[in-house]
C-alpha cells in the first residue's frame, strides 16, 4: 500500500479510466516517474467503487474510449453531480480536439481537471498533466511515494558485512531508502555506509549504495532504516518507482475486487 489518507495531506490517488495505449503505456509511466500515486482503470462500477474509497481522488475521463459520448456525459454529470464527491476532481482525456466538445466539459460542466488532447506527442501532454496535477495539490505535503510491504518474502535486501551478505526483509522503500528487519540483529551502526547493496524487488535484482539513517523498535522487532547515496545509479530510482507503480496498480486492483 502507499502511505496516503483520506485527508489528500499525503497525497490523491489519481485515476485514468479506460486509458488509450498511449495514455496506459507512456503517460501513467511517465507521471508515476514524477512521483504521483496513479492507477488506471478499465471498469466504470470499480472508478465509482474507487472514488468512494478514496473521496479525495482525480479522475481522468478518456472519453473518445470504450463508451459513447453520451455514456461519458452521463458518468462525468452523475460523479459531479453527487454531494459526497464534492472533493473528487475531474479532467478529460481527447484524442480530438474538437471545440464543441471542450466547451461542454470546460464551460458547461466545468470540469476542475481541464480538458487534455493526446495525439502522437505525448510528452507535451505529460507536461499539461504535471500542471494539472499540481494545481491539484496531488502530492500534498509528501515529495516521494513510499510502499509499505506485508510481510512480502520476495522483496528482501542483501548487505555486505564482514565478508559475508546479510540477508534482510524490507518492510517499505522509497527512492530516498528503505526500512528493513532482520532474523538476527546485524547491529548497524548509525552512519554506516554499505556500498554494494542488494535489494531484491520480486524477480528484480537491484544494487545500490546506501547509509543507515538509524533503527527503531516495534514491540521486540528491530527495523532499520537505509538512505540511499548520492552515489546510487540514477536508473535504480527509475526500477524502483516502476517497482511502486506495478505494486500499488496490483493492490488497489484487490481492493476493487
Amino acid at each position: 500500500m502507499a502511505e496516503s489518507d483520506n485527508s489528500g495531506s499525503l497525497g490523491k490517488k489519481v485515476f485514468f479510466l479506460h486509458p488509450s495505449a498511449v495514455v496506459q503505456n507512456q503517460v501513467v509511466s511517465e507521471l508515476a516517474q514524477e512521483e504521483f500515486e496513479v492507477y488506471t482503470l478499465k471498469d466504470e462500477a470499480k472508478l465509482r467503487q474507487a472514488i468512494k474509497l478514496y473521496p479525495n481522488s482525480i479522475v481522468f475521463a478518456s472519453i473518445n474510449e470504450i463508451m459513447k459520448e453520451d455514456a461519458w456525459d452521463k458518468l462525468v454529470r452523475d460523479i459531479m453531480g453527487a454531494p459526497e464527491n464534492d472533493s473528487i476532481k475531474i479532467g478529460i482525456i481527447a484524442s480530438v480536439n474538437n471545440d464543441e466538445t471542450r466547451k461542454k466539459y470546460v464551460e458547461q460542466y466545468k470540469v476542475p481537471c481541464g480538458f487534455t488532447v493526446i495525439k502522437s506527442d505525448f510528452a507535451e501532454a505529460v507536461k499539461q498533466f504535471i500542471n494539472i496535477l499540481n494545481a491539484a495539490d496531488a502530492k500534498g505535503r509528501r515529495k516521494f511515494l513510499r510502499l509499505i510491504m506485508d510481510n512480502e518474502s520476495n522483496t528482501t535486501v542483501n548487505l555486505p558485512i564482514n565478508g559475508n551478505y546479510v540477508n534482510g526483509l524490507i518492510k517499505d522503500i522509497s527512492v530516498v531508502g528503505f526500512s528493513c528487519i532482520f532474523e538476527v540483529d546485524p547491529n548497524l551502526t548509525k552512519n554506516g555506509l554499505f556500498s554494494d547493496i542488494q535489494i531484491r524487488l520480486q524477480s528484480q535484482l537491484i544494487k545500490a549504495e546506501g547509509i543507515v539513517f538509524g533503527s527503531r523498535t516495534d514491540g521486540t522487532v528491530k527495523s532499520y532504516v537505509i538512505l540511499f547515496s548520492k552515489r546510487t545509479d540514477p536508473s535504480v530510482r527509475t526500477k524502483i518507482r516502476k517497482y511502486i507503480q506495478s505494486s500499488l496498480q496490483h493492490n488497489m486492483e484487490k481492493e476493487l475486487k
